[in-house]
């Protein structure tokens, strides 16, 4: 009996400390998640801000900006298949060399339903132009997806849309959303910024581990019980 308790003690506590372990990683893991939750609220909720001091602030993701893009109303664009709302279409994405700065952003200037043909000209300017944005850093493109086709984008690579664009020199990582039109002539072009989504399902990971350690907790008593039980006259 007592061979059999330390063995089986051996290997079960361990194995608790480990799925206790894993339970409280994912209880931190939710509290930084909530964290993010939050401080995406708060910036969305923020008054809009110059570009260049949103930047320099060092925090700039989900903050609303004002940009001044001297020509975007008539820039050249590709078309990213997209979905608002349950209704298919494109965005379309035009880049940016805001005035007075030495960098180029990629803006995403707003939807097109399928079956819309209108879009907005494309002829050079460099006319005045201001919208209101949100600044987002889109993931990584994913290398499964569908190459581009006549200026139709399927993933939102931004090296490749650059390219696409002619885009010389820095290029920043982040992507204005536009909020408000550069086109109000186009109608079917609606700006739009997609709402935050963050997969937040670490409460119940933590409860399944928790919940993992208990059960072995149980079955190491009941094997000790139940030998017990065996050897007892």
């Amino acid at each position: 009996m007592r061979r059999f308790s330390w063995l089986l003690t051996a290997l079960v506590l361990p194995l608790v400390g480990v799925l206790v372990a894993l339970g409280m990683w994912q209880v931190e893991r939710l509290r930084w998640k909530e964290g993010l939750i939050d401080a995406a609220a708060a910036a969305q909720g923020r008054a809009p801000a110059p570009l260049g001091e949103v930047l320099a602030g060092g925090a700039p993701e989900f903050r609303r900006v004002i940009v001044a893009c001297p020509g975007l109303a008539t820039a050249p664009f590709v078309e990213l298949q997209s979905i608002l709302d349950g209704e298919a279409g494109v965005r379309l994405v035009s880049a940016c060399r805001p005035a007075g700065e030495d960098f180029t952003l990629l803006v995403d200037r707003g939807f097109v339903a399928d079956g819309v043909t209108d879009r907005p000209r494309v002829l050079p300017s460099t006319l005045p132009g201001v919208i209101v944005g949100e600044l987002r850093t889109p993931p990584n493109p994913s290398p499964m997806a569908p190459q581009p086709a006549n200026g139709r984008f399927y993933t939102r690579d931004g090296a490749a849309m650059a390219r696409a664009l002619g885009v010389e020199g820095s290029l920043r990582p982040e992507v204005v959303f536009a909020v408000s039109t550069a086109n109000p002539e186009t109608p079917a072009l609606r700006p739009s910024a997609p709402p935050p989504a963050f997969s937040n399902n670490h409460l119940g990971y933590a409860l399944t581990w928790f919940g993992l350690a208990i059960a072995l907790v149980g079955f190491y008593a009941a094997l000790l019980r139940r030998r017990l039980k065996k050897e007892l006259p």
